[in-house]
């Protein structure tokens, strides 16, 4: 199992099979869902509706960022300061400043 390191060449994630297969299946439901609003832009939809299911896709994007965040909080971030790694906190700081912008 690879860790997350310092050096960005070479960083990977090392979610469970278990958390993989939910942000996989979250974003292939995101995935179907903008296919749903290109259809509608296609097929010349009222635009409230379309900004409707954009809205709700927008709600899904950031479902999957919290979920992202948290397994990244407690797999990478936490082991990466166990190993005396503190820079990962000025990482997570610019990475939620930049969640938090949109």
């Amino acid at each position: 199992m690879e860790l997350c390191g310092s050096d960005h060449s070479d960083r990977v994630s090392h979610h469970s099979e278990k958390t993989k297969k939910a942000l996989i299946s979250r974003l292939n439901r995101i995935e179907g869902q903008v296919r749903g609003v290109k259809g509608l832009v296609e097929k010349d939809t009222y635009c409230d509706d379309v900004i409707t299911q954009i809205s709700a896709i927008q709600s899904a994007l950031n479902s999957f960022s919290k979920v992202l965040l948290e397994a990244h909080l407690k797999s990478c971030v936490t082991e990466r300061i166990q190993d005396g790694d503190l820079e990962v906190v000025d990482e997570l700081l610019v990475t939620i400043q930049r969640l938090m912008k949109k």
